[in-house]
């Protein structure tokens, strides 16, 4: 279709064009001299009627300024392209500060030779059909139910034997091809529908809590007591757990915000769990809880002989002293998590007169959520995670997956639900689900915030991501029995088998990946096999808009995230299917690479006051050696990371690599068949890909 007339002069004036020429100069050097060659325009501006003469010099200035802009976006695009090819021949020809993915043998290897082989099909067929296009072999397009209707030239038509290969490959393509690609394409759709409709009921539940103002409420000050002498028994006996391991970047603040919660001193105890392999990060750990022991804060140091479990196996071997007995509550805090002084002042109040909760689970804030885009996108989705999923669960099923940290658990329903086992590397989800099993409730506080930090480094989120979507699959094999097999309603059962396992854990990651990047470039190969429009474009945009509205300030992030959820799905497929069937790296457990970002000014201010404050305190406590070890401890400590930081290099992933080239490729084929919007989605998709791939997202951590 013609373009339409940018010939405006009929509507802006009806005059006949007569009179001067009227000259504009401008001071933008790109725009300098701009020609009104109008109906009267030198006189129009004296006339008493200048309407018309006004509304022509405005549209003028409308039209400067949009070219402005429009030239602007395009420098701005050509510098990224430009920017884009540095990057690809520094890293995929020179090799430039880059190593290469390092995967086991056995890891990953199935899938990558799956999406290769794709790949390569993918460029054979994009040469075939350049050679048809070239040719000029257009024929009418050929409907899967129905071949027959296929427009084959008779055969005094067909010129030469790769003429007739192709027509052979259109028939093939249309009797064998089509029908098994549109079914799986009919059955993504339907999976993403379901995924969606469950989404807009989320949303719906928090737009309703939210009307409603629906929260957990304490009743009066469960802390204000009549009899002074007995204002003691109104604090519980609370025990709180930070495991860690070789969390170099971290120990320091997070040790420092547990020891200074608000809490009578006698009715609180620190447990610092240690899984450190390296004896230089140990001994620091044990100076650290040393300087607060000698403040008078109730602190110990554990260390096991044996690591097995990771986590669930440090948290198991604490629980199992002797002194654990004399507490009812424990809270638990990851390395990288700091909470404010008046966390159990407000999660603790929450078990009074409720004897059924077993769980108070407070939100995750991030410190450093701007610190770059891939720490902004992760800003998003846990956004949504905790204001909607967390929350709503909470409030209508009293019911949700455990986070693993910044959470308060009442010591009895641990005990009652098994305790801590080392089945799975998702600990936190396991005891959540058999303390739901054996009726106990949980609550969560979406106003109490503890400060953490995101990863940084597209390396460490891929395999915190690994672990989040490998563990549940592994999980639901080892718990389905279990599940069936209990004394809860058949509404719960469902709940837990079809909505919080199959829904949000298995069809998200499957449906994500096969629809976006296995049917969508299908589909243009083979044209027979039609996906909708709304499927690519409006439904995925609605649901990007539900996911952002817990995070006002990313909407600018919108379509970026759309791009990097689609592009995260490889890794998430891959992580649920090595769950599912349990091969090699389903119980793997990497500890997520920490930047040991200051989670709060506060804590940096009241740690340099108290410093100056116990300095001559610590040097009469402790003795000259043990100084002079410790200094020099510090002093290794910074000549250990100063190379290191100098030494930090990008990766290549291969798998994101080659479904950009897949995906750029099926670009090219839609461009031939000029489908706009299909050749728009595969070109920005593809992009995203090949960014990821070049691991130009994040930051590059030692």
């Amino acid at each position: 279709m013609a373009p339409p007339s940018l010939d405006l002069s009929d509507w802006w004036t009806k005059e006949i064009r007569s009179g001067t020429p009227v000259v504009v100069t401008m001071q933008n050097p790109n725009y300098s001299v701009v020609e009104i060659d109008g109906p009267g325009a030198a006189a129009g501006f004296q006339s008493m009627d200048k309407g018309r003469g006004k509304n022509a010099k405005q549209f003028t200035w409308v039209l400067l300024l949009k070219a402005h802009r429009a030239v602007g976006c395009v420098a701005w695009l050509a510098a990224g392209l430009w920017a884009l090819l540095g990057a690809i021949k520094k890293r995929l020809f020179l090799r430039q500060g880059l190593s290469v993915e390092s995967d086991k043998p056995s890891k990953g290897k199935l899938f990558f030779t799956f999406i290769r082989g794709f790949l390569v099909l993918s460029i054979a067929m994009f040469a075939l059909e350049l050679i048809a296009y070239w040719k000029g072999w257009h024929f009418k397009k050929p409907n899967f139910l129905l071949p027959e209707d296929l427009h084959i030239p008779e055969t005094t038509e067909i010129r030469g034997w790769m003429h007739a290969a192709y027509l052979s490959w259109l028939a093939f393509r249309a009797d064998y091809i089509a029908y098994p690609i549109q079914v799986m394409s009919n059955f993504c759709i339907i999976l993403f529908i379901i995924q969606s409709v469950d989404r807009m009921v989320l949303c719906l539940g928090c737009f309703w809590i939210k009307l409603k103002k629906i929260k957990p409420t304490i009743d009066g000050d469960p802390f204000k007591a009549d009899d002074v002498e007995c204002s003691g028994s109104k604090y519980p006996m609370v025990l709180i757990q930070i495991p860690m391991c070789n969390e170099r970047e971290v120990y320091e603040q997070s040790i420092s915000a547990a020891c200074q919660i608000d809490w009578p001193r006698d009715r609180m105890l620190v447990q610092v769990l240690d899984d450190s392999d390296d004896e230089t990060i140990k001994l620091l750990i044990r100076a650290e809880v040393s300087k607060w022991g000698q403040r008078g804060v109730n602190i110990v140091y554990r260390h096991r002989l044996i690591r097995t479990g990771y986590k669930a196996g440090n948290l198991k071997s604490a629980m199992s002293c002797d002194y654990v007995k004399d507490y009812e509550f424990v809270a638990i805090f990851d390395a990288d998590f700091t909470p404010n002084p008046d966390f159990l002042k407000k999660t603790i109040p929450h078990f009074k007169g409720n004897p059924e909760v077993g769980l108070v689970q407070t939100r995750w804030s991030f410190v450093n959520k701007d610190e770059n885009l891939l720490t902004r996108l992760q800003n998003i989705n846990l956004c949504f995670h905790f204001e909607v999923e967390q929350q709503v669960n909470g409030v209508f099923l009293n019911f949700f997956g455990f986070n693993g940290t910044a959470g308060v658990w009442r010591i009895k329903a641990l005990e009652d639900s098994g305790g801590w086992l080392e089945r799975t590397t998702v600990e936190d989800m396991d005891i959540a689900v058999r303390a739901h099993l054996n009726g106990w409730k949980f609550i969560f506080l979406n106003d109490v915030k503890v400060l953490c930090e995101v990863p940084e480094s597209y390396e460490a989120y891929r395999k915190q991501q690994h672990r989040w979507h490998s563990g549940p699959m592994h999980l639901f094999r080892v718990c389905l029995p279990t599940i069936i097999r209990s004394k809860i309603s058949i509404w719960k059962k469902a709940n837990l088998i079809l909505l919080f396992f199959l829904l949000r854990k298995l069809i998200l990651p499957f449906y994500s990946f096969t629809l976006f990047c296995i049917v969508l470039p299908l589909s243009m190969f083979v044209p027979e096999a039609e996906l909708p429009l709304w499927v690519i474009c409006y439904i995925p945009v609605l649901m990007s808009l539900l996911n952002i509205l817990p995070a006002l300030r990313s909407f600018p992030f919108i379509v970026p995230y759309l791009l990097f959820e689609n592009t995260m799905s490889v890794t998430k497929f891959n992580a649920m299917v090595v769950g599912l069937f349990q091969l090699g790296s389903s119980y793997e457990w990497i500890v997520t690479k920490k930047a040991g970002r200051s989670s709060e000014s506060d804590l940096l201010m009241t740690e340099e006051r108290e410093s100056k404050h116990n300095h001559l305190e610590l040097h009469k406590a402790v003795s000259e050696s043990e100084l002079i070890e410790l200094h020099k401890l510090k002093d290794q400590e910074e000549e250990e990371m100063a190379p290191l930081q100098e030494k930090k290099a990008n990766k290549l992933y291969k798998k994101e690599l080659a479904l950009a080239l897949l995906l750029l490729t099926a670009a090219a084929r839609s461009l031939l068949s000029a489908q706009g919007i299909h050749f728009y989605f595969l070109l920005f998709q593809g992009a995203s890909f090949l960014l990821v791939g070049l691991d130009l997202i994040g930051e590059q951590m030692s």
